[in-house]
């Protein structure tokens, strides 16, 4: 199928054929690479054909490095973000007519790149193999972030200045291909000011809040440790009166299209907060008497009021802020708009027991609270990267 598509692609005037291989950032079994080399001996025609990328991206080729560099292609991609620490020795290993795709830019998040530093790496490249065998590229595919930030109108200013969307980001690859081997007043002004915006967002007490720097500096092993031992809490579970295999559910109830455009229509000032706190009471009132009857143990308000399980929280805590446009695919159809994180993130009062109080209120059997994970508010929100995701041991 492959031979016939590339044959295809040939006559319709392609010169180059993009072929996307993550997979090869695993760990292979030798059989797997052998196929590999089958597999693209095979797609080289003995006609004219277009020349092959291979792209490679979400990590370093590892082990997988010397024999991806030798397969008949004409070029390969390296994402440089995920994996900088591949690159010197794939510019040792690689045959001198192979042509090297540097993936600097960070396709992946949404901040402005440190055009000298890229600038650094590729400069060096180039010098390594000559800029005809270097060309410059996002590290994967930019599906994964919002598209374009002159569509924010929302957005802080500021932080709109240290960011980059899609179409930013190419800016910067192309930005960069010039800045390689070109020297001109207009590329030295687009780095001073690149250079001048991180500097600022280096410096915003937002990004790096004293305060909470000194709590977590005051974080001593034995805060970890449980006030009381299970005994003790086994005690006192005792007192909800639960049998041996309690009934719940997850926590969230359908979002209506009422709900919806209810919260709608409050968000934009449509609405008054009593009219949509009144609605929002309704559906949980409903969502008790359903469990209830039913027959479930331990009860859940429904969380109508909450519009995504990581926004929501994010809109009540210091650090994140939050886009107007910022779709990214989730998965199949489903699209999100993930927040940013940007600063150390501190809460800002009580986020979600004046609903869990009011729903309790409503019952004599327990309610319980649901809150999204630290974890999980990190992995679907974009996070800063001037930090490390782990603190060293």
């Amino acid at each position: 199928m492959y031979r016939e598509l590339l044959i295809e692609l040939a006559a319709a005037g392609a010169d180059w054929v993009q072929m996307d291989e993550p997979c090869l950032g695993l760990d292979l079994p030798e059989e797997h690479r052998l196929l590999f080399g089958r597999v693209y001996e095979m797609l080289r025609l003995p006609t004219r054909s277009p020349k092959i990328l291979l792209a490679t991206y979400f990590s370093d080729l590892g082990e997988n490095l010397e024999f991806t560099l030798r397969l008949p292609v004409a070029g390969v991609h390296l994402d440089l973000v995920r994996g900088p620490g591949q690159l010197a020795q794939a510019l040792a290993l690689a045959p001198d007519n192979l042509l090297l795709s540097l993936g600097v830019v960070d396709g992946r998040n949404i901040w402005r790149l440190d055009l000298d530093r890229a600038l650094e790496t590729i400069r060096m490249a180039a010098e390594r193999r000559g800029s005809e065998r270097v060309q410059v590229a996002p590290s994967c595919s930019l599906l994964h972030i919002p598209v374009d930030l002159e569509t924010e109108r929302q957005l802080d200013p500021e932080i709109k200045t240290w960011l980059a969307f899609a179409r930013q980001k190419l800016d910067e690859t192309v930005l960069l291909a010039r800045a390689a081997t070109e020297d001109s007043q207009e590329l030295e002004g687009r780095l001073a000011e690149n250079r001048t915006v991180l500097a600022r967002r280096h410096r915003d007490k937002r990004a790096c809040d004293t305060g909470i720097r000194a709590r977590i500096a005051a974080v001593q092993p034995e805060m970890f440790e449980r006030s009381s031992p299970f005994p003790v809490r086994r005690k006192q579970q005792t007192g909800l009166r639960l049998p041996i295999l309690p009934t719940t559910t997850i926590g969230s109830f359908p979002q209506t299209t009422e709900v919806r455009r209810a919260r709608a229509a409050y968000r934009s000032g449509k609405m008054a907060r009593s009219e949509y706190e009144a609605l929002m009471h309704a559906e949980i009132e409903d969502a008790i008497r359903f469990q209830e009857e039913i027959g479930l143990d331990v009860l859940v308000h429904g969380e109508f009021e909450r519009n995504d399980m990581v926004e929501y929280f994010g809109e009540q805590l210091h650090g994140f802020a939050f886009t107007g446009n910022g779709w990214v695919q989730s998965y199949g159809s489903r699209c999100v708009k993930p927040p940013l994180l940007f600063g150390d993130v501190s809460r800002t009062g009580p986020m979600t027991t004046t609903w869990a109080r009011y729903a309790q209120s409503l019952t004599e059997l327990p309610v319980k609270g649901m809150l999204t994970g630290p974890v999980t508010l990190l992995e679907w929100s974009f996070v800063r990267d001037d930090l490390p995701m782990l603190a060293p041991d």
